[in-house]
């Protein structure tokens, strides 16, 4: 048996765009039928939520799209660049905290943007609906999201990541 896969999503504050990402991938991996064959998970940039449930909009958009979730909010460790296979950033200051956060070279994690995966806008940022008024912003996140999520796995399961 071969050893599992692993993904981490990154966001700010882990409590908007990175859960919904873990969720959406959770979902995308369950439907195509690998989801024995990887770990997945979440975390933050800053410490500022570690411990709380995600935004109340995040969960609700999840809820909506029946993606059951209860990980609450953690932060990038060092050990997480050794650990997973895959680090997801959601934006271009996610990337560029992520790698001033890496131990340096020889890291096991490929820091890869999300949005380079979206069929429709690729390298497009997943933007940070925390300081919107509504959930309209949360929507579009998950809509993003689940198009990354499928053309990341369509480039794994093909040999191409």
């Amino acid at each position: 048996m071969s050893e599992k896969k692993r993904a981490l999503f990154i966001c700010l504050g882990n409590i908007c765009r990175s859960p919904i990402a873990e969720a959406v991938f959770l979902k995308t991996i369950a439907d195509a039928g690998v989801a024995a064959d990887w770990e997945v998970d979440s975390a933050a940039i800053g410490a500022w939520h570690v411990g709380k449930s995600p935004d109340h909009r995040a969960l609700s958009t999840m809820k909506k799209h029946d993606l059951p979730y209860d990980n609450r909010a953690r932060q990038i460790k060092k050990a997480d660049f050794d650990k997973y296979d895959y680090i997801f950033g959601m934006d271009r200051e996610n990337m560029s905290d992520l790698a001033r956060l890496a131990p340096g070279a020889g890291s096991k994690a490929k820091q890869l943007l999300l949005g380079d995966f979206d069929g429709e806008a690729p390298g497009k940022m997943i933007r940070d609906p925390y300081y919107d008024d509504g959930a309209e912003g949360f929507e579009q996140c998950y809509v993003q999201c689940v198009r990354c999520c499928v053309g990341f796995l369509d480039k794994v399961s093909k040999g191409e990541i």
